[in-house]
């Protein structure tokens, strides 16, 4: 029993340093990110984002494709040995070349797909990024597995923001797009350095067992490759979720519409990728090392749930509300356009890292083929939205109904369209992730609501509180700062008001640990 509670104790300790260094390292990577966006929205212009807007689906594929979902399947398993790590290596590097060279002759075709000629040597460029990235894929899978979030956040600051003072200087002088390309390209190669220099690996080259058999090598991948090819696709239709816009507004619009959706989209991941960061670094190890203990697992995760929740509804609430304001006073008024779509996509960024949460105990469960198809499924109902909102609304359809409801003075763009039913789609999906994380625990729908309803609620109710608040303040500045100090205090105090235990726990924790 003493041993059992030790256990316990120092699983939670453990998942405890994970979220408070995950916090640590996501939140000031994301005021790092945008400190260093600002300086350049303020420097550049619409077209700027939207030619790299265009490319990143591309590099993000590319990604998943070098992957290959074998990261996940090394995490998964619990014995993982040198020999495995190794396999993996060798077989990124070499489906990383492989994919350069496919894309790097392919780079024309992207180029006239988009019509903007400037892409074939852009493309040919920005691409090389995920061919250095591929080198640090295994290294940084060893310390995330062993929850090494102290480690982690050493190495992308300080990629963030060697790379951030690169593409900074290059925008200041007149190489635009290039400078985003070769910020991307420096993060890269700054994280694959450290991440050698923290994790220690070394990978070996197989000549002996290749010598034995050319295939012997290749055994720990064909091992996990069941696993692991159900985690790529997945993976791959998960980019694609996330990037539809960027292709569809590339090909049917201008791109300086693509990069007034991609300033908006940019600072809602960001916000999102905070607190998903900050799950999913810490969710699917704590899960693995749970085990198959049902009850154990409803706990963590009911915990893990409300903890999420208690960040991520004020944090994206409260970036819908101030959108307006902080897009003029931090990135200039011509952003403005933007600032509407970032509120939309905030509602639907709260419930990212939820998701990320369910999807995380599901592939610890080793169901990578619930996930796979439910990401599939999902991306079949964006991209088919999509479409069909773009089909109405050239057919004048959505004009007839606005003019048969009276609703002329409401009509709103076809992109504002496609991001509603974007953010409808990821807030309805929860209730299906919801359906098969209770396949696994048995983790009743009603106590789900139980734990994400009160924050929601609360978070909402703090934002209209503080907007009705605060409509008289004129200064722009004085608005943006007023409006995020009386939201934190309205929130927190609602919360310690009504005894939310969350909050008393993450206040003893960080008293405790600055004690020590």
């Amino acid at each position: 029993m003493a041993q059992h509670f030790n256990m316990e104790n120092n699983l939670k300790d453990k998942t405890a340093r994970g979220f408070l260094w995950g916090a640590v390292n996501n939140g000031a990577m994301q005021v790092l990110n945008a400190v260093f966006g600002i300086v350049l929205a303020r420097k550049l212009g619409q077209a700027d984002y939207g030619l790299i807007g265009m490319l990143t689906i591309f590099t993000l594929i590319a990604n998943s494709l070098q992957d290959s979902g074998f990261v996940t399947a090394l995490t998964n398993k619990r014995d993982a040995t040198h020999r495995d790590y190794n396999a993996v290596f060798w077989f990124n590097i070499t489906v990383s070349l492989c994919l350069y060279i496919l894309l790097f002759f392919c780079a024309p075709l992207i180029a006239n797909f988009f019509n903007e000629p400037i892409l074939t040597d852009l493309s040919r460029f920005y691409f090389l990024g995920f061919v250095i990235a591929s080198f640090s894929i295994v290294p940084r899978a060893i310390l995330f597995r062993q929850i090494k979030q102290k480690e982690l956040a050493i190495m992308g600051l300080t990629a963030l923001l060697i790379s951030g003072i690169v593409g900074i200087t290059m925008a200041y002088n007149g190489m635009a797009y290039w400078g985003l390309a070769t910020q991307t390209l420096t993060f890269n190669l700054m994280v694959t350095f450290l991440s050698w220099l923290l994790s220690h690996f070394r990978p070996t080259f197989p000549l002996s067992e290749w010598r034995k058999s050319p295939s012997a090598w290749a055994e720990p991948i064909k091992e996990m490759f069941g696993f692991s090819s159900k985690m790529l696709l997945t993976n791959i239709f998960l980019q694609i979720n996330n990037n539809i816009f960027s292709v569809v507004l590339g090909k049917l619009y201008t791109k300086v519409e693509v990069g007034t959706y991609n300033q908006a989209n940019k600072w809602n991941t960001m916000g999102a990728s905070t607190i998903t960061g900050m799950v999913q670094g810490v969710a699917q190890p704590t899960f693995v090392e749970v085990g198959d203990d049902p009850e154990r697992l409803r706990r963590a995760f009911s915990k893990m749930l409300r903890f999420t929740c208690f960040v991520s509804f004020p944090v994206m609430f409260g970036l819908s509300l101030v959108a307006p304001e902080f897009i003029v006073v931090l990135i200039k008024e011509k952003w403005l356009p933007s600032a509407h779509l970032m509120q939309l996509l905030c509602i639907g960024g709260a419930f990212l890292p939820i998701a990320t949460l369910y999807y995380n105990l599901i592939i610890s469960r080793g169901k990578s083929d619930v996930y796979m198809w439910n990401v599939i499924a999902q991306g079949c109902a964006i991209l088919g939205s999509i479409l069909m909102i773009h089909a109405l609304t050239e057919w004048g359809i959505v004009q007839f109904i606005y003019n048969s409801l009276h609703l002329t003075s409401c009509i709103v763009h076809s992109i504002d369209l496609m991001v509603i039913a974007y953010v409808a789609i990821i807030i309805l999906w929860t209730g299906i992730w919801h359906r098969f994380l209770y396949q696994e625990i048995r983790y009743p729908f009603l106590s789900a609501l139980k734990d994400i309803l009160p924050f929601l609620l609360i978070a909402a109710a703090t934002m209209v509180i503080t907007y009705f608040s605060t409509r008289w303040i004129t200064p722009l500045p004085l608005l943006l700062i007023a409006r995020i100090l009386l939201a934190s205090l309205i929130y927190l105090g609602i919360l310690w008001l009504f005894g939310a235990k969350i909050l008393k726990e993450s206040i003893r924790y960080l008293l405790k640990k600055h004690n020590k």
